[in-house]
């Protein structure tokens, strides 16, 4: 099957090519072209319209009420709903969590890979913001979760729960290495080098976040292996002139991305536009911190993991005011990005798709370009989305 979207605003990776069409056959893009096509079957009138890389979330708990955490086929629903707000591939990514809970999700995470849905979202390895992080910067993370990289037995988060280590939740990322792609790990813990190292020697991309590591400890964090950053600024020390820690060696190292959140929120949109200009759209990836409240109304009361949050008009927040994650979506971080932080289409689109995807290793998506997948967002002119495909396939609710 052919289809052919015409005559609209196509978003390359250096230009925008208005009216251009976009050619997919057999969930690959054919032909990119200036111009409109003549009308016939299979074409699609796109005047009008902005068609966009399908973005890529590398850091999202749920959407419309479903968590990852919750539900035997949560991950497969969440894949089934993010298109509706652009998305064609994400990392299921969650709050810190026992072992039984982290291999039922890893377990669900296979089976959504192993049978995916057309038109749904491409299910990515998972995003652990794992058990081995700062207690003092966990945030909404469940300090009865949190461990050491040890065989040290603690209580588990509630009394029903089985006490287990550091050890166990390694065992059970052991066991699902393909099932896990990030970590994220503070890399000033005693041990956590070393779980730095193994982890990235086992494959995985280690994100250095919810820390209060100095600026030489998370350059040793990097040394490591560490080549990414949990939503850069939101659960770090803040960055000083004098003391510039985490945040300033992220920055200051090349071969680290960083995650913002762009919501407006949780960083500033000057902030993040200045962090922006220091990394690069190369190094930025947007994302959401999207939970089960994203995409839903103003009160609702949603699951994050073994917590219950609040949506308000800012982000969500636990009982205690604790913000814990954002009710942001993939298209709302586009018009952030270009009405509020003032990027370019051609660079939010870069930020929000293709330097995600390039950091999970991903070379046949993140990008409008002949011999890639057909994964695409069409947009409205307010940058709404009309229409999402995925391998070709048009994404339906």
């Amino acid at each position: 099957m052919t289809t052919i979207l015409s005559g609209g605003a196509v978003v390359l990776a250096d230009r925008v090519l208005e009216p251009g069409t976009l050619v997919f056959e057999s969930g690959r893009i054919v032909e990119v072209r200036a111009g409109r096509a003549p009308a016939g079957d299979g074409v699609v009138d796109a005047h009008g319209l902005v068609i966009v890389p399908g973005f890529v979330d590398v850091h999202v708990h749920g959407v419309e009420g479903q968590d990852t955490l919750t539900t035997a086929n949560a991950v497969a629903e969440i894949a089934r709903r993010l298109p509706t707000y652009g998305v064609t591939g994400f990392c299921p990514t969650t709050v810190a969590c026992g072992p039984a809970e982290l291999r039922h999700l890893l377990d669900g995470i296979r089976a959504a890979r192993a049978t995916p849905a057309a038109g749904s979202a491409h299910v990515l390895p998972a995003h652990l913001e794992s058990n081995f992080i700062a207690p003092d910067f966990r945030g909404a993370q469940p300090l009865a979760c949190l461990r050491r990289p040890t065989p040290d037995v603690h209580p588990g988060p509630t009394a029903e729960a089985a006490p287990f280590s550091g050890t166990d939740i390694l065992a059970v990322i052991a066991a699902a290495r393909q099932q896990v792609g990030i970590l994220t790990i503070a890399p000033e813990m005693d041990g956590h080098l070393d779980l730095i190292a193994d982890l990235v020697g086992h494959g995985h991309i280690v994100s250095l976040g919810h820390s209060g590591a100095t600026f030489d400890q998370g350059l040793a964090g990097i040394e490591a292996g560490g080549r990414h950053a949990t939503h850069l600024f939101n659960r770090m020390p803040p960055f000083s002139h004098r003391a510039p820690g985490l945040i300033g060696a992220v920055l200051s190292r090349p071969e680290v991305r960083a995650e913002i959140v762009c919501d407006g929120y949780h960083v500033h949109p000057v902030v993040a536009r200045t962090a922006m200009a220091a990394l690069g759209r190369e190094r930025t990836m947007a994302i959401t911190d999207g939970t089960a409240g994203s995409g839903l109304p103003v009160g609702s009361v949603v699951p994050l993991g073994s917590h219950t949050i609040t949506v308000t008009d800012d982000a969500c927040f636990l009982a205690d005011g604790t913000l814990a994650g954002s009710r942001l979506t993939m298209d709302g971080a586009f018009r952030v990005l270009t009405s509020r932080i003032g990027a370019s289409l051609v660079d939010a689109a870069y930020m929000c798709a293709t330097t995600p995807a390039r950091q999970l290793g991903l070379t046949r998506t993140g990008e409008i370009a002949v011999g890639m997948a057909a994964d695409v967002a069409v947009l409205t002119s307010d940058f709404t989305v009309v229409a999402t495909y995925v391998d070709g396939v048009l994404a339906a609710r």
